[in-house]
């Protein structure tokens, strides 16, 4: 049954979540007995990244109309992550310092604590950055503004699923961080994340594309989150803040990339 919840419950994790994952102002009526952990909380994930993306979307669409695509891309990309806050740019900054500059685990792992950028970092901020516009801008183009706009609304909901898939996948690297401290998705949470993005992902896409093209979309972003984790396995032998946030970013350019590609 989806979700996987009561209804009341789960509007609670939903609140919860995007008070986490952005800087939308939730009631302070939602947190009540909050002890911060996130093993029920994440289930929400998903629905929370499709409404913290609606005003981006919504700007996307309506410039999308005029003569500037790229344009439109990027302001709409620019306010999803002043909406955000940059929380998951930041985690792939860190995670791709870390695992660029980082000799061995010890060292990947100090050089991700620090809050300054380095040049792997940078790069893959930038490149982030680049290909989330022009995957934009190509749908508005080939395709049309409203799917264009869908197709970040849906984005958005998948990729937040994954992060809870890639934190439940993995350990936590260090015993005393952040994400360790607010414990791991639980199995039914994962379940209600994944579910939500899913069908969410087929209302928003399958009226304007083929559910082949659709389902090779989803298929290519899950694929390189198991290909990121199993690397993050390898290299950290578990997961962090920042591989988290991370995970969504790199969903997010394969997901919209596919899309731009195959419209």
């Amino acid at each position: 049954m989806w979700p996987e919840k009561a209804p009341m419950e789960f509007i609670v994790d939903v609140a919860r979540s995007l008070g986490f994952l952005s800087r939308i102002p939730v009631p302070s009526r939602f947190f009540e007995g909050d002890d911060g952990r996130m093993e029920r909380t994440s289930g929400g994930f998903a629905l929370a990244g499709i409404i913290l993306s609606l005003l981006p979307a919504l700007l996307l669409y309506a410039l999308g109309h005029g003569h500037a695509p790229l344009l439109a891309a990027t302001l709409a990309t620019g306010i999803l992550v002043l909406v955000t806050g940059g929380l998951h740019e930041d985690g792939l900054g860190d995670t791709m310092d870390g695992l660029g500059g980082g000799r061995d685990r010890e060292r990947a792992l100090a050089i991700m604590k620090d809050s300054r950028i380095g040049s792997y970092g940078a790069l893959a901020l930038v490149l982030s950055i680049l290909a989330r516009i022009t995957a934009l801008a190509t749908l508005v183009t080939a395709g049309s503004p409203t799917l264009a706009a869908l197709a970040m609304v849906a984005t958005a909901g998948a990729s937040r699923a994954a992060m809870v898939w890639h934190w439940r996948a993995l350990p936590a690297a260090k015993p005393d961080g952040v994400a360790a401290r607010v414990g791991v998705p639980s199995g039914r949470s994962l379940r209600t994340a994944l579910a939500t993005a899913l069908i969410l992902a087929l209302l928003l896409l399958a009226p304007f594309l083929s559910l082949a093209v659709v389902a090779v979309a989803i298929f290519a972003g899950l694929f390189s989150t198991w290909l990121f984790t199993d690397m993050i396995r390898s290299r950290l032998g578990g997961h962090t803040g920042d591989t988290i946030g991370a995970t969504q970013q790199v969903f997010e350019i394969v997901m919209l990339s596919t899309l731009a590609l195959l419209i």
